[in-house]
């Protein structure tokens, strides 16, 4: 591994404020010495938005110098796009966004790239653009050839992965098999060791009301769900439940667990999203966006802000890159984390 690591921050949907925030945390974080950052991009699209923000720097070629602010390390995507409509949705924007995904998850996978770290793209311009994938974790899974990746959301102490993400809920419980929550479970508790956590305390929750009530409101919490649970005998971690969905998170913000497992897309999303996002009454306006995203079992490392493309907002300037600013943190983290547990003695 390199003496510092180097971080690949994608542009994101150019339609949006993914090149706002990326800038932003840019700025913030260049001169931090924690690791050396590169934006993968389009160069014209990225002086525009350095333009808005009164930003006076020079981008340099990435693959070839390191930046450190106002020189910003900038490896560009081929594109024969020149205009892209700002704050709507279309094929040509989701095009640039799937090109830097693409171009980072190369340079990843050829160890040019210790981490990748993804500003927001629209699942709608990426399938306008003939990419028909459900967003980054799928797109991820296929750049990288692997299957059975798992989306952890994380903000403060409280970590959540997700049984089954972007599904019809009337899908879900068809997913939540004794496999698949093994899986969920173990990749969660790796990610946890590289955060320093040497014996984890994952918490499952469960699908149904009242962990199914004894059956009354489903069986799948004690036929599907709790044998599992107990099937799992890894000394190095401590799993229990299933736990009551309405009370789970709760006890995981007070610190009594490390990670919580949720079965589907929103039991997941909604605690993390209340705890990290903060909204101003009366302007509407976003105070808070913390939060971010982490994708288990890919051979890179890739996390991700924990929050949309907000094409309402794109080129005004006030976006802001809290999340983008946790994410890199957490790339460095887990970086480092699985730097020393390879390193480690057996």
């Amino acid at each position: 591994m390199r003496q510092t690591t180097r971080i690949g921050l994608t542009m994101g949907d150019p339609a949006g404020i993914g090149p706002e925030i990326v800038l932003r945390a840019y700025q913030t974080l260049a001169q931090s010495g924690q690791s050396d950052l590169v934006i993968i991009g389009v160069k014209s699209i990225l002086e525009a938005v350095a333009r808005t923000l009164h930003f006076n720097v020079d981008f340099v070629d990435g693959e070839k110098e390191f930046g450190s602010w106002p020189k910003v390390a900038l490896i560009e995507t081929p594109t024969h796009i020149r205009d892209v409509a700002v704050g709507e949705v279309s094929a040509e924007a989701g095009q640039l966004a799937y090109a830097a995904v693409e171009k980072a998850t190369q340079l990843a996978m050829q160890a040019k790239l210790d981490a990748i770290v993804t500003a927001p793209l629209s699942k709608d311009a990426l399938n306008l653009a003939g990419h028909s994938y459900a967003g980054h974790t799928e797109l991820l899974a296929h750049l990288t050839g692997c299957s059975g990746t798992v989306m952890m959301l994380a903000h403060g102490s409280l970590r959540v992965s997700h049984v089954s993400t972007h599904v019809s809920v009337s899908k879900v419980p068809v997913l939540v098999t004794p496999e698949r929550i093994r899986h969920v479970i173990n990749l969660t508790a790796d990610a946890l060791k590289a955060f320093g956590i040497q014996r984890p305390r994952i918490a499952v929750a469960a699908l149904n009301p009242h962990a199914g009530e004894g059956g009354l409101f489903g069986t799948e919490d004690q036929e599907i769900i709790l044998p599992t649970i107990e099937s799992i005998q890894d000394p190095t971690i401590e799993v229990t439940g299933p736990h009551p969905g309405d009370t789970v998170f709760v006890k995981g913000a007070a610190g009594q667990f490390d990670a919580i497992i949720a079965m589907y897309h929103d039991q997941g999303h909604i605690p993390i999203k209340l705890l990290g996002f903060r909204i101003d009454p009366k302007s509407g306006v976003f105070t808070e966006l913390g939060g971010i995203n982490i994708t288990l079992g890919l051979p890179i490392i890739r996390t991700s802000v924990d929050h949309g493309t907000a094409f309402d907002i794109a080129r005004k300037s006030i976006a802001n890159p809290q999340s983008m600013i946790e994410a890199i943190e957490f790339a460095n983290k887990l970086t480092k984390g699985k730097h020393d547990l390879n390193s480690a003695p057996p």
